[in-house]
């Protein structure tokens, strides 16, 4: 068992997580040191490798046959912790504001009603299967963070970076609602079944 948790597959799920104090530490030095520009492409390069691993830990478990319980449990609290905190980072920085600060929210409140709900269906031994609509999702969303992520140096290279970020994260936002109440609907239909 001890060898499963230490798999390639797994080792690049804890990695995902040590990303993110990484990227909170590359905000920490661009608000400190004069260099912010280079810790903000840090940062991004950081946040590109770890959601490159979001794809490959689970396609290397499936294919090398290498699934394990704390794979399936840390993966994806791994990817919302890397969502959360840099919502929250882009949020402190006021690369995002205003409005669009709602976006942020919508997509937050979503991934913890969702925890919830798996929780507690997982207790009744109901598994509900992510759907194609929901990668997308989550592709787009990682997207919008990579254009936030790069925020106002990116601008200097391409004029519309953190605004192409913020349309993209309002188009995840709207793709957030929707699976949310797919897997809501989904939930609630076992959880009305259960009581009756």
């Amino acid at each position: 068992m001890a060898s499963r948790a230490y798999s390639i597959p797994n080792l690049l799920t804890y990695g995902r997580i040590l990303a993110v104090p990484l990227i909170v530490l590359c905000f920490f030095i661009e608000g400190r040191l004069s260099i912010s520009n280079t810790a903000r492409w840090v940062a991004l390069w950081i946040f590109v490798i770890a959601s490159l691993t979001d794809f490959l830990d689970g396609y290397l478990a499936r294919i090398w046959n290498q699934t394990s319980n704390i794979g399936r449990m840390l993966d994806p609290i791994a990817d919302k912790l890397l969502v959360a905190s840099i919502l929250l980072l882009v949020a402190a920085d006021q690369t995002i504001a205003g409005w669009s600060i709602w976006a942020a929210i919508t997509i937050l409140c979503r991934e913890i009603l969702v925890s919830g709900l798996r929780e507690y269906l997982a207790a009744l031994k109901v598994s509900v299967p992510v759907t194609r609509i929901a990668k997308w999702k989550t592709t787009l969303q990682l997207v919008a963070i990579a254009f936030l992520l790069a925020g106002p140096a990116g601008d200097e290279i391409f004029p519309y970076t953190t605004q192409t970020g913020i349309a993209l994260l309002w188009i995840a936002a709207l793709l957030t609602i929707y699976t949310g109440y797919d897997y809501f609907r989904a939930g609630v239909k076992h959880i009305v079944d259960d009581e009756e």
